[in-house]
């Protein structure tokens, strides 16, 4: 047990790190080619030196996701021997063609960040495309790999042994277009918020106001409507999940009774002993709604579910509502910055108004870290949900917790250095990127 529980913990962690450094992989590279295209449009040069900011940014991430995702392709080796001898052969071809995608990301980055001046302006722009779209393509190759643990597809399992394996059917399985449309729009609004965030404390210290407006509406308007799209993309998941997962969605409600009519709850600390929720908000019949779009249907509970297959309800139920509940903060703010943007301008330059993006610069990454935990610990105990118990898939190697002490040393490394290198780039902005510097060039488009 105590082999399995550093070797779940290590996962958690460098899972933990690594998310964010995809996201903002897959997300940022679409910023820094919206202020391109309005440079090439409009000759606006604090468009030209948002772009060039922000591709320094993309750079950085770019380095720092290649070096933890190598590092989780390594643990899922070390850790998870048996998981990978029986799936590698399963669902390995979303992680090969992930590092295609990866190969021409680093290829077309190369060419945005060196083709200034030096390439046609509209095919040195379509590079920062491909720099998105294969971010984006790989971002979904992975949640694909971890769908296929959700739902697993493309074999036979017969006697112990997985047979008659089809790599495509694998990839394309039941749940791949639910969790890639959800972590896709998660991406796009946390990553949104968090930059829009920066710029906003950045125009309450009055440095370089039209650079950081710039900046800030091209990031708020991406993460408002993916916030406002999530929604959608949680229902569709939900009712996903109802048909899959019942024991997930049981214990991500905390519904330990089967019935009809069954309410949504929301906050509440669930009591695993007693099999009550105290302190919960309870909607009639939201439950049902939410699962099968009819409020008089029958909802699992965990009281179907073998007591040996049940997830930790305390964990899976508490992550979703921090989930659900910084989403909706962050729908909320969005509606604000559309509606701001639409009848009264002024609130934009309003101390109140900054200051709530500001607030607002963590609560993506908070809810995708959530949003994973109820992933990866609503489909307890099984690592193969249904095929494989996490139990049985990890390693018999000792010293696993010295291994988990040195991931979490790198980890923790690879942060600060993030956190220097991002720190002394915004802090170089008004210096840099003065406002009026080049003015001496001409205003239209290299």
């Amino acid at each position: 047990m105590e082999d399995l529980l550093a070797a779940r913990s290590q996962m958690a962690l460098s899972l933990g790190f690594h998310i964010i450094f995809a996201c903002i992989g897959m997300v940022m590279p679409f910023f820094m080619a919206t202020s391109h295209y309005k440079y090439l449009k409009t000759g606006d040069l604090h468009q030209k030196n948002l772009t060039k900011a922000w591709s320094k940014g993309v750079a950085i991430f770019f380095v720092t996701g290649a070096v933890s995702g190598t590092m989780l392709s390594f643990e899922l080796g070390l850790l998870w021997p048996e998981f990978m001898e029986h799936a590698g052969p399963i669902f390995g071809m979303p992680f090969s063609l992930e590092g295609t995608a990866f190969f021409i990301e680093a290829i077309a980055l190369g060419f945005f960040l060196y083709g200034w001046d030096k390439f046609n302006k509209w095919f040195h722009w379509f590079t920062g495309i491909v720099v998105g779209v294969s971010g984006l393509a790989s971002g979904i190759l992975v949640v694909a790999a971890n769908a296929w643990m959700n739902s697993p597809a493309g074999f036979d399992y017969v006697d112990g042994k997985y047979i008659n394996i089809d790599p495509v059917a694998a990839m394309f399985n039941d749940a791949w277009f639910t969790q890639s449309l959800h972590m896709t729009l998660a991406a796009f609004a946390a990553i949104g918020f968090a930059v829009a965030g920066i710029h906003a404390l950045m125009l309450l210290k009055n440095k370089n106001k039209q650079f950081h407006w710039k900046a800030f509406k091209i990031a708020i308007v991406y993460g408002g409507i993916a916030a406002l799209l999530q929604p959608l993309s949680g229902d569709l998941s939900a009712k996903d999940i109802a048909e899959r997962q019942p024991a997930k969605l049981a214990a991500m409600e905390a519904h330990f009774e089967t019935s009809k009519s069954a309410p949504l709850l929301i906050g509440g600390l669930p009591n695993e002993d007693t099999k009550e929720v105290d302190y919960a908000i309870k909607i009639p019949g939201a439950l049902s709604f939410l699962a099968h779009g009819d409020f008089e249907a029958e909802v699992i509970g965990l009281d179907q579910i073998p007591e040996e297959d049940q997830p930790p309800v305390l964990i899976t139920h508490i992550a979703f509502q921090v989930m659900v509940g910084l989403g909706m903060i962050m729908m909320a703010l969005s509606l604000l910055y559309f509606f701001s943007h639409w009848k009264n301008k002024n609130w934009q330059t309003k101390r109140w108004y900054l200051w709530l993006f500001v607030l607002a610069t963590p609560l993506g990454f908070i809810a995708l870290e959530a949003g994973w935990t109820v992933t990866e610990v609503g489909r307890q105990p099984w690592i193969i949900n249904g095929f494989m118990r996490t139990k049985d898939a990890v390693t018999p190697m000792p010293g696993i917790f010295y291994s988990f002490l040195i991931f979490t040393a790198v980890y923790v490394s690879l942060s600060f250095i993030v956190t220097f290198l991002l720190y002394r780039q915004i802090k170089a902005v008004p210096t840099t990127y003065e406002e009026g510097k080049d003015q001496k060039k001409a205003l239209t488009p290299q």
